[in-house]
């Protein structure tokens, strides 16, 4: 790895960190595409690149999720037992997930990364707010039913999940969106543990995998991002409550579109260096 590409992903890991706790998100829509350029860049081939990224990048986002849930929980917003509920289901059927990525094409991976996340900012934009706020969903077998796709899809794509989970929590759910921010970080610490685990157990094995790597989980990559973004997810976390539940969706909203944009390859085509 050369210097770099070490400045690089620590200067990622700053504005994952930040992102993290500013939006509930495990920031892999910055993580995946800094990854895959630096991987290939490497010379390590495309398929092996972009698994190596989702892999790692769960990794990160465990330590992430965990800082910025506790900044979260001191100011009483994490929903722990919707957190525990969905979490718990997800972590599965993110294991699930990510075995299933193992086998799939890396460029599939990609595109269906980024029409999701068109679509639920989509949806996030259209949907209107209720002039009287409803009580937030706790039933338990309804919480469960949502973390499946959830964690399907955390596996699948290599992310914690947020970029899907807080449209359906706010949405399908009724939480408030700093609620939803927050709670999100709280799940996430299970759907990543579920996701590394697959890309793990997968990945083992693999030949010409690079050094430092256990199975598509690299350790070098996942050490620069972490300490930065675990540090930063605090100062994003205390930026949050400063900040409106309006600013925060529709910031929520144009990251989702700029990750949908950027993994399908459209800034690419047009050749935008975004």
């Amino acid at each position: 790895m050369k210097l770099a590409h070490i400045f690089v992903l620590l200067a990622t890991g700053i504005v994952v960190g930040f992102a993290g706790g500013l939006l509930g998100l495990g920031g892999a829509f910055i993580m995946t595409p800094v990854q895959y350029i630096v991987f290939t860049g490497m010379g390590l081939p495309a398929d092996m690149a972009i698994k190596l990224a989702f892999g790692t990048s769960l990794l990160v986002i465990w330590p992430t999720a965990v800082s910025g849930a506790w900044r979260h929980h001191r100011e009483g917003l994490v929903r722990w037992q919707a957190a525990f509920i969905m979490g718990g289901c997800s972590l599965v059927f993110a294991l699930v997930g990510a075995t299933l990525a193992t086998h799939l094409p890396g460029s599939a991976l990609k595109i269906a990364f980024g029409v999701i996340n068109i679509f639920s900012g989509i949806r996030m934009f259209t949907a209107r707010q209720p002039k009287v706020a409803p009580e937030p969903v706790d039933n338990p077998w309804l919480l469960a039913a949502w973390a499946v796709p959830i964690g399907l899809l955390s596996g699948i794509l290599g992310i914690g999940g947020a970029i899907v989970m807080i449209p359906i929590m706010v949405i399908a759910l009724k939480f408030k969106m700093h609620t939803a921010i927050a709670t999100s970080l709280g799940v996430m610490i299970f759907t990543s543990i579920g996701g590394v685990i697959g890309y793990i157990i997968n990945g083992i094995g693999v030949a010409d995998l690079p050094p430092y790597s256990i199975g598509y989980v690299n350790l070098t990559s996942w050490f620069l991002l972490v300490v930065p973004s675990a540090a930063m997810a605090q100062v994003g976390a205390i930026a949050a409550h400063k900040l409106p539940a309006r600013q925060l969706k529709y910031i929520f909203i144009i990251v989702m579109f700029y990750m949908g944009l950027k993994m399908i390859g459209v800034f690419d085509w047009l050749g935008w260096p975004l």
